[in-house]
């Protein structure tokens, strides 16, 4: 499983014009856990809660149902029970407002 991460085979407009027209899910790790459940296939990842947040990265799982993370190896993986913008645990969804 190849992470898309935006810039990386694609052009930087299609990505740009994608996240423009709709609020992308961003999560982080600051509890550690071995794996976030997530309720999108299209997020991004910041790590960390700022200011101790890591580039934040464009992931797609495509049809998968899990990705890593290739800048802090956190494990996503899908529920299609859950929200777009949820997390279990809840705490790893990063509010609207911070992202």
């Amino acid at each position: 499983m190849v992470p898309r991460i935006a810039g990386s085979g694609c052009g930087e407009a299609s990505i740009e014009a994608f996240m423009a027209d709709r609020i992308v899910p961003h999560f982080h790790n600051d509890p550690g856990v071995a794996v976030i459940e997530i309720g999108a296939r299209e997020f991004m990842c910041v790590g960390a809660t700022p200011p101790f947040d890591h580039p934040h990265v464009f992931l797609d799982m495509g049809d998968d149902n899990e990705i890593i993370c290739p800048y802090c190896s956190t494990l996503y993986r899908y529920d299609p029970t859950l929200d777009a913008h949820a997390a279990r645990p809840e705490s790893c969804a990063l509010p609207l407002a911070s992202a």
